[in-house]
């Protein structure tokens, strides 16, 4: 047997929102002219996404009167301020984590019961006792489960817990692991239209997702992975926490950035990787400029992204979950087989690299 992820289970809250709607929201909260409406509309048709999802449904109402979170007044004034925010996290988090981890374990034959190991991964909320405690009581885990948490990492976190999942496995070989990544990105909505929160407004959705890592004969195996940081990115993609939520810095030259930093480091990749020998990849879909440009630097057929774009356009970008929603549909794809080099982005500029084999 190999340590491998053995299974993974979603989950989303509500039902989907047209993305032409939340454009409309937006629309209303940055009170924009006719002009900057069709330019933000534009953006939104052009974005790749069709639906995403959210713990608040006030994205899909027109009419501010009927918000149940934000203000109802046409300027959002007063603006939720950061504990609010926490509060709808630490209220839902729970719930959407325990769908994804049923729907992982529904896959398997281990039982909730068998969990040895928790790892939580979220950078969009963080409380004390943590939602991972919660789950122990939802799901009637042993009280000496040991327990993780890995936050405000950013979109490549979840790398950063399969590469710990993997370590425990190691040291404890008997260990069942639960990795559960997730993100309610749309709870930091900021509404100054400026470029960074024009361009995290038209992205981000959420969502959650669990994986059941441990020595299996099936599932996908984990052979290698690799870290750089592309340091001219480092004020390019940030994250902070601010009075009115956590803020994002995200600059429309990542694509250019992150197809410099791989023509640097193609070398380096096919020492470590044989990329020539690849033919499968699954690639975080931080946007659909981001999985071109990762294409066109490696210098592979459109046909890589199938899955990273068909997750893109559902659900839109879900931060550290979204890699593992586009693994579980590789997992059900029975015309992949083989070795997949698997890709993420995050804060930095943070480049993370896993190579699975699917049995």
């Amino acid at each position: 047997m190999d340590i491998s992820i053995e299974s993974i289970g979603v989950a989303n809250p509500g039902k989907p929102i047209d993305q032409i709607k939340i454009a409309h929201f937006m629309q209303q909260a940055h009170q924009l002219d006719k002009q900057e409406a069709r330019k933000l509309k534009f953006l939104y048709r052009k974005s790749g996404i069709s639906f995403r999802y959210s713990v608040l449904d006030d994205f899909e109402k027109t009419n501010c009167k009927d918000f149940t979170f934000f203000p109802k007044s046409a300027d959002f004034e007063p603006f939720p301020g950061t504990k609010s925010r926490m509060g709808i996290f630490q209220k839902t988090a729970p719930q959407l984590c325990e769908e994804a981890i049923n729907n992982c374990l529904s896959k398997t034959k281990t039982k909730a019961a068998d969990i040895t190991h928790l790892i939580l991964v979220s950078c969009t909320g963080m409380v004390a006792p943590g939602v991972e405690l919660e789950l122990m009581k939802r799901l009637g885990l042993a009280d000496s489960v040991e327990r993780y948490c890995l936050h405000f990492m950013g979109c490549y976190a979840a790398f950063t817990g399969v590469k710990l999942a993997d370590k425990i496995l190691k040291a404890e070989p008997e260990a069942k692991v639960m990795l559960i990544a997730v993100e309610l990105c749309t709870l930091h909505f900021q509404k100054d239209y400026v470029e960074d929160n024009i361009l995290a407004n038209s992205l981000f959705g959420d969502g959650a997702a669990a994986a059941l890592i441990r020595n299996s004969d099936s599932g996908l195996k984990i052979k290698s992975y690799l870290s750089q940081v592309i340091m001219e990115g480092e004020k390019d993609m940030a994250w902070g926490i601010g009075d009115f939520g956590f803020e994002m810095r995200l600059s429309k030259y990542i694509p250019m950035l992150l197809d410099q930093g791989i023509n640097r480091l193609i070398e380096q990749f096919e020492q470590k990787f044989k990329l020539s020998s690849l033919e499968h990849f699954a690639i975080h879909p931080g946007g659909k400029q981001i999985l071109q440009k990762v294409q066109e630097a490696f210098g592979l057929p459109a046909s890589i992204n199938t899955h990273a774009l068909a997750v893109l356009d559902k659900f839109g970008n879900m931060s550290s979950a979204t890699i593992l929603f586009v693994l579980e549909r590789i997992m059900h794809d029975e015309h992949i087989h083989g070795e997949i080099l698997s890709m993420g982005f995050g804060p930095g500029l943070t480049l993370e690299t896993l190579l699975l084999d699917k049995k």
